[in-house]
């Protein structure tokens, strides 16, 4: 059999097997490319009226939240732009919970405790990072498609390649006057075309947190032949005694502030083990996230502690560190601000008709109506 007749039929039933959960990835990616600013719209109680006067300190925040939402975790108090309320992020792996309560920073009011695990757009992105089932299965599954997907994207182009110059142009466009196969089959072929290279960047920046094998491999190629360094907290000096009366996590904070005063948002964590330094990022463009400084503090002298991981100064981020934090900005678009969004829901909404298209080819092709021969009439076979 012919090269080509085998990648057609690897095309085919990698395909089928893995249509039902492309379109899934692809719908959801889709709905949530512009969670933050349909949030922003339908959610007034994330907005203040910005006052002239100061506002409070973190453990203040953490007080009034606390109050609102007893016997939590409290993960980080961030503060956003001046008309935003400050948020406080209670979150635990293992009781499986995550909570925003949003407070107005100049008064004090608790404008909303929200359950981040009910909200739709958290169960949209369970779909795409889980299929909606439990992560320990979903996630592996989800990955492993995504790997398929890989294969069908380069399978794919291989199909398309036109044989000769002179059937070249009918691959770049669709004849809208053709019968519906036809035109089925030019909206796979064409459109698959178009967004084949955005869709091995969302490939590839999905396997990225599909495999760590993966994600080791392209940060050991990108930074010349370095490991990838889990996440980790520094530990502060427990022989050192704090000498201020102010709370370490407020002194943090107020040390942030004055290091950036033009962050679209400040966000400190409290220590999350006894002797844990104070984790600290500053974001100079709320839209994304892979500019951020992430500094760390001892909280007894306020020293700032060193760290070899990528959630580092920004500044003394490698390309491959920078690369690294690009990855969820480039996957749903957001490196490309408003416009890259854009673009990120049209090429996922393209790909999730891409399945459906393949399917309706096969369909097609196995129910295509065979011309029945004329019957021979037995006089005609007579006289014959």
């Amino acid at each position: 059999m012919h090269l080509k007749k085998w990648i057609g039929k690897i095309h085919l039933w990698l395909g089928l097997s893995s249509g039902l959960v492309v379109f899934i990835v692809a719908v959801t990616g889709c709905i949530y490319a512009f969670q933050s600013e349909i949030q922003d719209l339908t959610q007034d109680y994330r907005f203040v009226e910005p006052q002239d006067k100061p506002v409070l300190y973190p453990t203040e925040i953490w007080e009034k939240a606390d109050q609102a939402l007893p016997g939590k975790h409290l993960h980080a108090v961030l503060y956003p732009t001046a008309d935003r309320a400050a948020q406080a992020i209670y979150y635990s792996f293992e009781e499986h919970y995550y909570y925003f309560v949003y407070v107005n920073p100049y008064t004090g009011e608790v404008l909303k405790v929200k359950d981040e695990f009910a909200d739709f757009f958290r169960i949209v992105l369970d779909g795409h990072f889980y299929l909606w089932l439990p992560p320990e299965i979903g996630q592996p599954v989800v990955a492993g498609f995504t790997l398929i997907f890989l294969v069908m994207c380069i399978s794919g182009l291989i199909l398309w390649w036109p044989k000769s110059k002179q059937k070249k142009s009918q691959k770049f466009s669709i004849r809208w006057g053709a019968r519906w196969r036809r035109k089925n089959y030019d909206l796979h072929q064409v459109l698959g075309f178009y967004v084949l290279t955005f869709a091995l960047v969302f490939a590839l920046t999905g396997l990225v947190w599909g495999y760590t094998w993966f994600r080791d491999a392209v940060y050991f190629a990108s930074t010349g032949g370095k490991d990838y360094q889990e996440y980790y907290t520094p530990v502060s000096d427990s022989t050192q005694v704090a000498t201020d009366s102010l709370p370490a996590l407020d002194r943090a904070w107020l040390k942030m502030r004055a290091l950036y005063p033009n962050a679209e948002w400040i966000e400190v964590h409290p220590p999350e083990f006894e002797h844990a330094s104070i984790a600290t990022n500053a974001n100079p463009d709320a839209s994304t996230y892979w500019k951020m400084d992430y500094r760390y503090f001892d909280q007894y002298t306020m020293e700032e502690l060193p760290v070899d991981h990528i959630w580092n100064r920004f500044p003394e981020a490698s390309f491959g560190d920078k690369l690294a934090r690009m990855n969820y900005d480039i996957h749903v678009g957001a490196i490309g601000g408003l416009a890259g969004k854009i673009l990120a829901f049209c090429l996922s909404a393209i790909i999730a008709s891409l399945p459906v298209t393949g399917c309706l080819i096969w369909w097609g092709r196995k129910n295509k109506k065979t011309k029945k021969a004329k019957p021979i009439n037995k006089e005609d076979a007579v006289m014959a």
